[in-house]
């Protein structure tokens, strides 16, 4: 079967042309494709057949069998493949293929010149046609010359035009004459002709067509014959004449005198062949070889000489005959697993019989008889042609030379093949070529090592290239077959380490060995015949590597840090070290002491702990280093040192401790300053480190308007709220400072701020931070108390003269009810007396209340001995009250003095008995009132108050949840601090408060 593909010109390398097992039903298993003939434009894939384009692309028009086609003719590309079925060990097989090439666009249409002069006579008849030259496309068929197109100038565009012609295959461009041409008004006219293929896309050009207007000319010549044939046998003579064209013209003179030339000629046909301009003679002018082109196809043109010349054309067609000037050629090449190198194929002595060896291809490049080839071999060999294709034609022929008996290397080494192809030519033509073939002996004999095993003791620390044994194996056959190659085969980590000498069987050590990095190695020795294929053998060796002294003791690591707690006992361990030695035996026995020993520390020997013999204070010594010397028990004995830090970590055993401000400085703030200004800084610092010096902030105390706030981080302190009246006067704030260590500690600092106008009376300014200073932190001291007295009172006279008007207008509601209940009586409506009671029922209990406040209002002196009755008065006059604040969100706070003479009352008692309100809750816990009033004593004036973090305060931090508020002017050496009472609801207060809480 003749296989046929069709392919694109151009294709991309590796693209798939067509598959010969798939398309045509080759086996694609078990066989190997090979290309024979194709290259380099072919490739075939060796298992399935598939045949792909290469790096070299294939270009229609660059192909030599492709450049002189006929139209109409294809393009074919041949190629052949052998197949050889690789299980049956049989003889290839020889497939014949072509392809088709197909035509693609890639090239542009061009004219022969960028200007085409064209010369037209004036008077010209409108309608008259001049051809322009054609145009050149390299590419054929659809993808050759479409269209042409004119574009003129709006002076021309009136006088010219374009008509196309289909002439031959051809279409011609002619240039309409529209008007009439005056060559005095305009001698010239400059014109653009395009022209376009039929591809897709489509290519284009352009060339400038230039008229000139001449005298007229009205006759053109006209040849004889429209179209001129010929013969012209190859290899004829330089100067033989081919054929005459003749053109005749009605005109006289120079516009009778012909001029001819070639038009649309190929360069082969101009390098061949000569026309004679004034008689049309052609004859040949270079060598005329059939074998390259078989046909000349080109037109002749004739021009007159006249002032406007005009043209004819004719075709001429000259066939190229054959003459037997070819000898035939013999191609000897590999085929399938056969190669073939400098003319000499190498083919074992078992293949079977009939084992091809060699493709020969026979042809012929003349035709006809003179094509006919007949191909035989020559002399008596052992090797035949048999026919390897039956769709060759008689000018190519393929054979297989195949064997014909066994062949046997002992008798014959190698032959020489000689084949001889005559062609049927008159007189006949003979070649010969020849192949010589080297019968290839069989190597069927493995070596063979005297030991199987061996084991050698090799010291470690050698020198490099030592010897370490030597190995030998015999191999029973002859020549490059006995021939052994020695080579070692080890696991990845024995490569490199040992190499043997491939002639002799030498092993030597590579390196020098360390026998703490690996005691024995264990590795194979081959021994490898030169034979093809090579037969080898097999020998194992171990070598087991013998110690030395010749390490030094090594700490795991190069320097050691251990980090203790401060405050450590004595002998403890403070670290442990570790120390190998990677020797044996007493070499890896080893000694530790502390170097620069001067008693801090020692070192247990086994263990490799390191004990203290001091307790450690971080803020003493921080840090401690010295020296640890390992020494092994060789001879002579190897030692090592290796540096030790001891970082001593910290405890939290330091309280924070306030810088700034002083806790007797004050700062003044004016009733404007804006909210969310910065108006202090708590600066605060701790000894310890770390986490234990990482300090935060907090106010604990003195901000009952949440008129302040600080920042945890960084102690600034901000004022949050607008200032209003109330707020004016002194400000005490108890900031708190604490560490993050566990437990945590703390310092404690007063900031005291004046909010008013101005420092007029700075006097009374220290008095008031002096008695801040005496007075306990759990009492707030926070803006003007008289503000609060004062509001407090007009909401009291507000709310006597509601409620006189309300009782006003009770009694008038009784009074007309009263009146319509008479007049219903006397109408028969029956009302009972208990009705009219509980008519004034409510007046009642007005009045009652009304004399509840009187009794509370009232004010007596304090006796020396009270009674219990008096002791209610006695209390109700000590006690100062002071509205915190006007709304009911935030709680009122009342002050009670805490300077109590002798004999006063239980309060808890006292208000459980008589006090018409809820009673004071004293929890068990709380502490007595002797120890809860208690004042700072001997405050310093730059010093703070320190924790230890566990959440009990010194001095009078434990009151911290107690608010105080100071009164300038109800100041008294003793009188330092109130009490704060809580109310339970928020009514309108008056002097009788409500209390629910003494202690917190």
């Amino acid at each position: 079967t003749r296989v046929v593909y069709k392919v694109q010109e151009e294709q991309p390398p590796n693209t798939l042309i067509g598959s010969l097992a798939s398309d045509y039903g080759f086996p694609d298993m078990g066989h190997l494709y090979k290309l024979e003939v194709g290259a380099p434009y072919l490739r075939v894939d060796g298992k399935t057949g598939d045949i792909y384009t290469t790096e070299t692309s294939i270009d229609r028009e660059s192909l030599h069998e492709c450049q002189h086609l006929l139209p109409g003719h294809p393009c074919l590309l041949e190629f052949e493949v052998s197949i050889t079925d690789l299980m049956m060990n049989s003889s290839p097989r020889l497939l014949e293929g072509e392809i088709e090439v197909l035509d693609i666009n890639d090239n542009t249409p061009n004219f022969a010149s960028p200007v085409i002069p064209l010369s037209i006579h004036e008077n010209t008849n409108i309608g008259a046609l001049f051809s322009i030259p054609l145009a050149m496309d390299r590419d054929s068929g659809p993808n050759g010359v479409a269209s042409y197109e004119l574009v003129a100038g709006p002076e021309a565009q009136e006088l010219f035009g374009l008509q196309v012609a289909e002439d031959q295959d051809e279409k011609q461009p002619q240039l309409i004459v529209m008007g009439n041409l005056d060559r005095e008004q305009w001698d010239s006219y400059d014109l653009t002709i395009k022209v376009q293929d039929g591809g897709n896309p489509p290519r284009a050009s352009s060339a400038l067509l230039r008229i000139t207007i001449l005298d007229m000319n009205d006759n053109a010549p006209k040849f004889e014959k429209a179209l001129y044939e010929a013969e012209l046998s190859e290899n004829s003579p330089v100067g033989h004449s081919v054929l005459q064209v003749k053109a005749n013209d009605s005109d006289q003179g120079a516009n009778a005198e012909i001029d001819y030339s070639f038009h649309q000629a190929s360069d082969i046909v101009r390098r061949l062949l000569r026309l004679d301009r004034t008689t049309g003679l052609i004859t040949v002018q270079g060598p005329i070889d059939r074998e390259d082109v078989s046909i000349l196809k080109f037109s002749v043109m004739a021009k007159d000489k006249g002032a406007n010349p005009k043209s004819a054309r004719t075709q001429v067609v000259v066939t190229i005959k054959d003459m037997n000037d070819n000898a035939p050629s013999i191609e000897i090449r590999g085929i399938g697993l056969v190669t073939h190198q400098d003319g000499m194929a190498n083919i074992s002595e078992d293949v079977p019989v009939e084992t091809a060896v060699a493709l020969v291809q026979v042809s012929d490049r003349d035709e006809g008889e003179n094509a006919v080839v007949t191909c035989v071999v020559a002399g008596d060999v052992p090797f035949q042609l048999r026919q390897a294709s039956e769709t060759g034609s008689d000018s190519k022929k393929k054979y297989f030379l195949q064997t014909t008996t066994p062949l046997d290397y002992e008798s014959v080494k190698e032959y020489t093949i000689e084949i001889v192809a005559v062609d049927s030519g008159n007189p006949p033509l003979s070649s010969t070529n020849s192949l010589k073939v080297q019968v290839v002996d069989v190597n069927d004999n493995a070596p063979v090592f005297s030991q199987s095993f061996t084991e050698v003791a090799f010291p470690e620390n050698n020198e490099p290239d030592d010897l370490v044994m030597e190995v030998s194996a015999s191999d029973a056959d002859s020549g490059s077959n006995a021939e052994l190659v020695y080579s070692l085969v080890m696991d990845p980590s024995s490569k490199g380490s040992f190499t043997i000498d491939p002639d002799s069987g030498e092993i030597r050590v590579k390196a020098m060995l360390d026998r703490e990095q690996r005691e024995r190695y264990e590795f194979l020795v081959v021994a490898a015949d030169k034979g093809s294929p090579s037969l080898k053998g097999t020998a194992s060796v171990a070598i087991n590597v013998m110690d030395r002294n010749d390490n030094d003791p090594k700490f795991m690591l190069s320097g050691y840090n251990f980090s203790v707690m401060e405050n450590m006992p004595p002998l403890s361990p403070v670290g442990m070290v570790t120390v190998i030695d990677a020797d044996k035996g007493e070499n890896a026995r080893i000694q530790l002491s502390v170097e620069q020993d001067n008693g801090d520390f020692v070192i247990q020997n086994g263990t490799g702990t390191i004990l203290s013999s001091i307790s450690f204070d971080r803020e003493q010594q921080s840090t401690y280093t010295f020296r640890l010397k390992a020494v092994d028990g060789g001879d002579p004995p190897r030692s090592a040192y290796v540096g030790v830090t001891i970082n001593v970590l910290d405890e939290n055993d330091n309280a924070p401790f306030i810088t700034s401000p002083s806790n007797a400085t004050y700062k003044h703030i004016l009733p404007h300053t804006s909210p969310g200004q910065q108006v202090s800084k708590v600066k605060a610092e701790d000894i310890d480190s770390g986490v234990n010096a990482e300090l935060t902030y907090s106010i604990t105390g003195g901000n009952p308007f949440e008129l302040f706030q600080i920042s945890p981080h960084s102690g600034d302190i901000t004022l949050e709220k607008e200032i209003l009246r109330k707020h004016h006067g002194l400000h005490r704030l108890v900031v708190r400072v604490n560490d993050k260590g566990k437990p945590s500690r703390h310092g404690t600092a007063l900031v005291h701020f004046y909010v008013n106008e101005t420092l007029a009376n700075r006097t009374l300014l220290d008095t008031l931070v002096g008695h801040s200073l005496d007075t306990p932190l759990d009492i707030d001291i926070a803006g003007d108390p008289e503000y609060e007295r004062s509001k407090q009172r007009s909401n009291i006279l507000f709310g006597v003269i509601a409620g006189i008007v309300a009782v006003t207008l009770v009694i008038v509601l009784v009074v007309l009810v009263r009146y319509c209940r008479q007049r219903e009586a006397k109408s028969g409506y029956q009302a009972g007396k208990k009705e009219t009671k509980d008519l004034y029922a409510p007046k009642q209990a007005s009045k009652s209340g009304k004399s509840k406040n009187k009794v509370k209002k009232s004010k007596s002196p304090k006796p020396p001995k009270p009674t219990e009755d008096e002791e209610e008065t006695g209390l109700q006059k000590s006690l100062k009250f002071n509205l915190m604040n006007d709304s009911v969100s935030d709680s009122p706070r009342i002050h009670l003095p805490l300077n109590y003479p002798p004999g006063s009352p239980d309060l808890g008692r006292h208000y459980r008995s008589n006090s018409p309100l809820p009673s004071i809750q004293l929890q068990p816990q709380s502490p007595s009132a002797s120890k809860k009033h208690q004042v700072v004593q001997d405050l310093p004036a730059t010093n703070t108050f320190v924790g230890t973090g566990d959440n009990n305060s010194t001095g009078s931090e434990q009151y911290s949840d107690y608010s105080y508020r100071t009164n300038p002017q109800k100041y008294t050496n003793k009188q330092v601090g109130e009490l704060i009472l809580r109310p339970a609801v928020a009514p309108p207060l008056h002097r009788g408060a409500i209390w629910t809480e003494v202690w917190e």
